[in-house]
């Protein structure tokens, strides 16, 4: 019997399962805990895997992602969750000019492994701040990896590959697909 779940369920279950199967994945970002994530991907998430593994942060896209850097770098797995996309343009120094460049600078001695997600797309009435689509602008940043899971399938198998990246990679989630069924 197939079943049916949704894109956001189908996030949900990637994360359940990386998070299970590696004790150095862990998931950062604002509202990803006790709100459980500002469109409910992490929703549960918090009370299965704790405080150490789902981490709220403060609004402060620039911290919270160079501390993911950081984190990937001493040989942790972290999930970066960025509300929308056009707040990783707060974060773009560290982006762009650490993850993205640090292997290319150190010769190849070092890999920042770390997914960063983020909601993205237009046509949902939510103005200016929330409602970019950078995914083809960060597309053409060497070293960066991106992916845009566009079915339900897509965002059930694409987290365990970024993951399993030694480079940083980009998940951009369309905030219209969350309730798609497949």
């Amino acid at each position: 019997m197939t079943r049916r779940i949704s894109y956001r369920e189908a996030l949900r279950e990637a994360l359940r399962e990386a998070l299970q199967g590696d004790p150095r994945v862990f998931l950062m970002g604002e509202d990803v805990g006790r709100y459980g994530g500002t469109y409910a991907v992490s929703k549960g998430l918090l009370d299965e895997f704790g405080p150490e593994r789902i981490r709220d942060t403060p609004l402060s896209e620039l911290g919270f992602v160079g501390a993911g850097i950081g984190a990937a770098l001493g040989g942790m797995r972290p999930v970066v969750e960025i509300m929308t996309v056009n707040f990783s343009l707060l974060a773009l120094d560290p982006i762009v000019n650490t993850a993205a460049m640090l292997r290319h600078m150190s010769g190849g001695q070092f890999s920042v492994p770390i997914v960063i997600r983020m909601a993205t797309g237009a046509g949902r009435q939510v103005a200016a701040q929330h409602s970019n689509s950078f995914e083809g602008w960060y597309a053409h940043v060497p070293g960066l990896k991106v992916l845009a899971p566009a079915t339900v399938e897509d965002a059930r198998g694409m987290l365990a590959l970024a993951l399993a990246d030694p480079d940083p990679v980009l998940i951009f989630e369309h905030a219209q697909l969350y309730n798609l069924e497949g």
